[in-house]
């Protein structure tokens, strides 16, 4: 064998390549490293909001799955996936998406701010955008409603700070979406369009919402581009006094 190996060498034809040894442990680590290159950082936008005077639950719901349908249309770089929470006066919508997708629905909050009293939603406020969020929270976008929202006493939510009634609720949005998420598995035939009714105690308090859509800390969508979209000028410290300070040549 290692006369003819050296006889066709002689003869220009070159050597058999020597295969690679594979195994699962290498074939992991290549699949690991091509979904990571080709997935797309997920993002999560939480928005409150004060619904307009004598507006149906089925109108709001349209609205948000309408522009939803909008912006997969436009961007289908990653599916859309959140829970509206909607009670007689106040919504809380999530959405987990990619950044266009949440930038596009921002814009669209922006422009519905700019209409007015006549706008579906009031004092809409964007609490938090997570960025690259390592899972989703839900799978699918679903809504919600409240038969009977829970009440507080007004005084406990304006006694906490603007970052514990957020971290509230977040915690109980999740316990929403375990909730949610158990319902879906349930009925695999329920289809996203269906209104999921929720039990009082997994909601989160109309007051809390109140109090945060009408925190002055709390950015509107039109705050929120402004910065967002704002050049970062940061100014020098010689620029704060005056004169301007000459500085001598060594």
């Amino acid at each position: 064998m290692a006369e003819e190996t050296a006889a066709a060498v002689r003869r220009g034809i070159p050597e058999p390549l020597e295969l690679e040894r594979r195994n699962l442990l290498t074939a992991r680590r290549r699949w690991l490293r091509r979904t990571l290159q080709c997935r797309v950082p997920l993002q999560r936008l939480l928005v409150v909001a004060r619904l307009r005077e004598e507006v149906a639950v089925e109108e709001v719901a349209g609205y948000h799955r309408e522009l939803l349908e909008d912006a997969s249309e436009y961007h289908t770089r990653e599916q859309i996936s959140g829970l509206l929470l909607l009670s007689s006066r106040h919504v809380l919508h999530v959405v987990e998406s990619c950044s266009s997708t949440i930038h596009f629905l921002i814009r669209a909050l922006a422009s519905l701010q700019n209409q007015g009293p006549s706008a579906l939603l009031q004092e809409i406020k964007v609490l938090v955008v997570g960025h690259n969020i390592p899972s989703r929270l839900l799978l699918r976008w679903d809504v919600a409603v409240a038969t009977s929202p829970v009440t507080h006493p007004e005084d406990s939510a304006q006694s906490q700070s603007i970052e514990e009634v957020v971290a509230e609720c977040l915690t109980l949005l999740i316990n929403v979406a375990d909730y949610v998420l158990k319902s879906a598995e349930e009925d695999s035939k329920a289809s996203s369009d269906s209104l999921c009714t929720l039990a009082p105690e997994l909601l989160i308090p109309a007051e809390a919402i109140g109090y945060l859509c009408k925190a002055e800390e709390c950015a509107s969508p039109i705050d929120f581009l402004r910065m967002y979209l704002s050049p970062i000028q940061p100014a020098l410290d010689s620029e704060a006094v005056w004169p301007i300070p000459l500085h001598l040549p060594a």
